[in-house]
């Protein structure tokens, strides 16, 4: 594989994990990428979750909500008005919010808001109120970015189901009825709920980042046949892994859908970058994945 042209990580957030803008910015010269899509994470009262505190910006802190709100729009823009030629911005209300589609609306206007995301909330990707925001976020044009993460996985000992109390968004099944039902928005898969279905076995097997072989027929493949409007995120852990399982078809994956997938990291180190060294992929497959199909998404100057 040729290196590319130009990278854009198009899945990133700042003020996260120990780094500030200047170092979200001097990480990104390290690792020689253009630009960054600042994704927020609004989190709602009702799914605080004490573990990512040490993870979030402690200025914060005493909000007075009873939990840290995550990664709020505040940050994003002050970063992206400090280094203008390095992020775009992407922004996301909770659903649970009354007048959450009032706020992205103003959003795109005020702050030139590019993408709807992170959307990480612990609904159903079909509820009514997501499909709302999901809807507005078609008429801007804005791609809907998800972290999807199913709300019941076997034991890896007993097989036997059970409830994972840290979801997102349900499961693939969900996701097919919010596309349905907003047939004119982009979805962008992210997280370990989307990646564990690139094997037909996704079903029956533990762990949030399933090993072993991938089996041919998983689910990944056909929803990316059946709609169009579906992307794929390359970002974290849950990527990686499931591209490391059977690079054979990690491959096909990427050649067949290279029109739709995104270079994204959703942490600060190399990893995808690199693996898809790895990969012998065609220079149209590497300039489409790493900033082509982010330029046309995100409506970024090439």
């Amino acid at each position: 594989m040729s290196s590319p042209t130009r990278i854009i990580d198009s899945h990133q957030h700042v003020f996260w994990h120990g780094k500030d803008d200047a170092g979200l910015v001097a990480n990104l010269d390290e690792h020689n990428i253009d630009k960054a899509v600042l994704l927020t994470w609004c989190i709602h009262p009702s799914e605080g979750d004490a573990g990512y505190d040490e993870a979030l910006n402690p200025i914060h802190t005493a909000s007075g909500r009873g939990n840290h709100p995550g990664l709020p729009l505040a940050d994003a823009v002050r970063a992206a008005r400090r280094y203008p030629d390095r992020f775009v911005l992407g922004y996301a209300p909770h659903p649970l919010e009354p007048n959450a589609a009032g706020w992205l609306e103003a959003a795109v206007g005020m702050y030139d808001i590019r993408a709807f995301g992170e959307w990480k909330c612990r609904l159903l990707l079909d509820d009514p109120r997501c499909i709302e925001l999901f809807r507005v976020s078609g008429k801007h044009h804005l791609p809907v970015i998800l972290h999807i993460d199913v709300p019941y996985m076997p034991n890896v000992e007993t097989g036997k189901a059970e409830y994972c109390r840290e979801w997102y968004g349900g499961t693939v099944e969900n996701l097919e009825r919010a596309m349905q039902a907003c047939p004119d928005t982009i979805f962008v898969g992210h997280g370990p709920g989307f990646w564990r279905e690139i094997s037909a076995d996704a079903d029956t097997t533990g762990g949030i980042y399933p090993e072993g072989p991938v089996i041919e027929g998983g689910k990944l493949f056909r929803i990316m046949d059946d709609y169009p409007q579906l992307y794929a995120d390359l970002s974290a852990t849950s990527c990686v892994n499931a591209l490391q399982r059977d690079t054979d078809i990690s491959r096909q994956f990427l050649l067949k859908y290279h029109q739709r997938i995104l270079f994204g990291r959703d942490c600060y180190n190399d990893d995808l970058q690199k693996f898809l060294q790895t990969i012998d992929l065609s220079d149209e497959a590497t300039e489409n994945i790493y900033h082509k199909n982010a330029e046309r998404l995100f409506r970024i100057e090439s």
